[in-house]
């Protein structure tokens, strides 16, 4: 079993930011991908940004370039994302999101979801 657990939404008003977090545990053999999703009202789930299993490769939604920046503590199976400069359109449920070897199956696992509001 494994599981996702987020931190750290809530409400900022334009221009602020926040830190979200997420950790992984359970009986993961391998990480390969970790990143963030989000979805907003009325829009279907998209990626914000992802890091492979050794943070050397990122990738990111062109909307948020230079005002996010996600990171990992391999250490800890823990992925963040650094959210500076928000925008009311970043206003939206934040979805950690794992792909990872587990016993000998890869698989994908999705965090139970963090609202994120950023008020005008």
């Amino acid at each position: 079993q494994v599981q996702l657990v987020e931190s750290g939404g809530g409400l900022v008003q334009s221009g602020g930011s926040l830190r979200l977090s997420c950790a992984a545990s359970g009986k993961i053999a391998s990480i390969q991908v970790m990143g963030w999703y989000r979805q907003g009202p009325g829009n279907e789930r998209e990626l914000v940004a992802a890091l492979n299993s050794g943070g050397s490769s990122t990738v990111y939604m062109d909307s948020v370039k230079g005002r996010f920046t996600i990171s990992r503590d391999n250490t800890e199976n823990t992925v963040y994302l650094q959210m500076n400069s928000l925008k009311p359109e970043d206003t939206a449920v934040y979805y950690c999101n794992l792909v990872a070897i587990v016993s000998t199956t890869l698989s994908t696992y999705w965090g139970q979801g963090t609202q994120v509001t950023v008020s005008s």
